[in-house]
């Protein structure tokens, strides 16, 4: 019998006062599962956009693809250091695939564009498993040819675009990372990925020890796959983990939790990148759990949000500069 991941006695104390007010997202029920989720998310309240400006735009989606949904974060200022047309980052939220939608993301995105100076745009790509593999990786991509064929109209920098994903959203952004290195994309300047879900395997340390983990355990992660992939194997960039060949791939902000079950497959992750030649940077958020980053007023949150913010304009204020000389 595998050992219980022990979290209670080690979590965030800022985080351990809404242990018992987390929902069980069952995704053996989906329809259950988002309804559960949705309130979720209402119950936090609304975003503050203050100094953004938020549009709804349909895009193109990928040839013979229906249209995609997406949301702009536009900033109402330019902090110091960011020059010319504006950089900008394409945001893919999380849900094992199969729950939420761009709206989810309107704090974090807001705090990005606020901070950053960058144009933010979200992708709604179509949940599994009513549209399994390759779906979301196909809208995702679309989203990202458009940026870029699109700098002009949006006023950015196609030469400085960030990819950010978080949980699901992180393995999509590293199926995408992969599909633009395979068809010589859009230039990526930086992936990050936030406690990323990019391994079906389910067979590291930490997966087969989380049976009872906040938010998220290891028979979640098995339904997440399952209904992803539905019943065809692992083919193409379907599974990040799988890639044999990691080189060539944008420098990546790579972050897990300790208290995760998808903890170890983001550090096995983040190795291979660098025995690859990747350059990455590495965080390990100690006494948090998957999806601790709802919990806003968090220390621990606000310390990650600054992070990732300042890790995006390290990367796009370094393209320009270089641009610049």
């Amino acid at each position: 019998m595998s050992e219980i991941m022990p979290f209670a006695a080690t979590v965030d104390p800022d985080l351990a006062a809404v242990l018992a007010q987390l929902p069980d997202l069952r995704l053996e029920n989906l329809d259950e599962a988002r309804r559960t989720f949705d309130a979720l998310m209402s119950e936090l309240g609304p975003a503050d956009t203050s100094g953004v400006t938020v549009e709804e735009w349909l895009i193109p989606g990928a040839p013979g693809g229906p249209e995609i949904p997406v949301r702009l974060f536009v900033p109402d200022a330019c902090p110091d250091g960011n020059f010319g047309s504006r950089a900008v980052v394409l945001e893919i939220h999380g849900g094992g695939f199969v729950l939420g939608s761009a709206a989810q993301s309107d704090a974090l995105n807001s705090v990005i564009a606020r901070r950053t100076g960058a144009v933010v745009v979200s992708v709604d790509y179509r949940l599994a498993p009513e549209h399994p593999y390759p779906a979301a990786v196909d809208d995702c991509y679309a989203a990202l040819t458009w940026i870029a064929s699109s700098a002009t109209h949006l006023d950015i920098d196609p030469d400085r675009i960030v990819l950010v994903g978080d949980s699901a959203g992180a393995g999509l952004a590293a199926s995408v990372a992969l599909r633009a290195r395979d068809l010589d994309g859009p230039p990526i300047v930086l992936q990050v990925l936030l406690e990323p879900e990019l391994d079906d395997r389910l067979q590291t340390a930490s997966m087969r020890s989380g049976a009872d983990t906040p938010v998220w355990d290891n028979t979640k992660a098995a339904l997440s796959w399952r209904h992803y992939l539905g019943e065809q194997p692992p083919t193409g960039d379907a599974v990040p983990a799988r890639q044999q060949d990691l080189s060539g791939l944008p420098p990546t902000y790579i972050t897990v939790n300790e208290l995760d079950p998808l903890r170890d497959e983001g550090l096995e992750y983040a190795q291979r990148l660098l025995h690859a030649g990747v350059r990455v940077e590495l965080h390990l958020w100690p006494g948090t759990f998957h999806g601790f980053s709802l919990v806003r007023g968090a220390a621990v949150t606000r310390r990650a949000t600054a992070s990732l913010c300042d890790s995006i304009i390290r990367a796009t204020v370094r393209t320009a500069v270089l641009e610049t000389d």
